[in-house]
């Protein structure tokens, strides 16, 4: 990632837990933001019969939770976090202002845990055969950009959470973090070419 007085780079993969716990509680509940970002594979929807105000404020607190737990550097509280009951330590919600969001998750709470623990464990089995897999996916689309502008790519951070969603692509879903989806982070070829608009950006 660059020797001494070099540019570095530093990109963070993962399928996180948060993360992968908000998508699942942003289906079943019914919340549309990220209107770019498609579902998970095999949740089926649900009927959820709540007024347009309800649903409105419910979308609102969710975005919140959403950009805390996506980049909460970037987003911190302006109210101290409350861990929320049976989501163990993956949930954590202002104590004031998301009583709506609260309400609403808690019947989910042992079905949305168990799909973030398997889709985690599901990625590590996936990505286990070696880290070196992962760091060489973004060294080389990162040496074909310095190729194409003929200089070394600038200093940059990328986190990236690869998730079972139900359509292949990249979307950006924070300032400095990308969805994948498993399948295309899976395809060696089709990765490299989705991933070269994001390194030409950042570098």
């Amino acid at each position: 990632m660059g020797g001494t007085g070099a540019p570095e780079w530093l990109i963070r993969e993962d399928a996180g837990q948060p993360v992968l716990l908000a998508l699942y509680l942003r289906q079943v509940l019914g919340i549309r933001s990220p209107d770019e970002l498609p579902p998970l594979r095999g949740i089926p929807p649900r009927v959820n019969e709540r007024s347009e105000e309800e649903q409105a404020l419910l979308e609102r607190q969710w975005r919140e939770y959403w950009a805390m737990t996506v980049e909460p550097q970037a987003h911190p509280s302006p109210v101290p976090l409350e861990l929320v009951d049976g989501f163990d330590t993956m949930l954590a919600l202002p104590a004031e202002g998301a009583e709506a969001l609260r309400a609403a998750i808690a019947p989910h709470a042992a079905e949305a845990l168990a799909f973030a623990q398997s889709a985690h464990a599901r990625y590590r089995r996936d990505a286990s055969p070696g880290t070196g897999t992962a760091y060489r996916a973004y060294a080389s689309a990162i040496a074909e950009h310095e190729r194409q502008v003929g200089r070394r790519a600038h200093s940059f951070e990328l986190n990236v959470q690869v998730l079972p969603l139900a359509q292949r692509g990249v979307w950006w879903i924070g300032s400095l973090t990308i969805a994948v989806t498993d399948g295309l982070r899976g395809d060696v070829a089709a990765f490299d070419a989705a991933i070269h608009p994001i390194i030409a950006e950042l570098a």
